[in-house]
């Protein structure tokens, strides 16, 4: 049984998560940093290796200067 924990919908959040900091203009290191986290969170998240949870969704939407509304509406658009 596949044990990957990356479906074709959470692979497009992820997606969505890496085009939003980038637009933002942001290091995986700075968001790191405004989420009060190590780098390692950000990057094993956008790798697929670390699934978020509503609440995490919702501080990297603000950290990034979105609103989850927004980032959900993004992420709804490509599915």
């Amino acid at each position: 049984m596949d044990k990957s924990i990356t479906t074709r919908a959470y692979a497009e959040l992820v997606r969505v998560l890496r085009d939003a900091r980038a637009e933002a203009g942001m290091s995986q290191q700075h968001l790191a940093d405004l989420l009060g986290e190590p780098q390692s969170f950000v990057s094993k998240y956008e790798s697929g290796t670390r699934r978020l949870d509503l609440v995490e969704l919702r501080e990297i939407a603000v950290a990034l200067g979105l609103s989850l509304e927004s980032l959900v509406a993004r992420f709804e658009a490509n599915l």
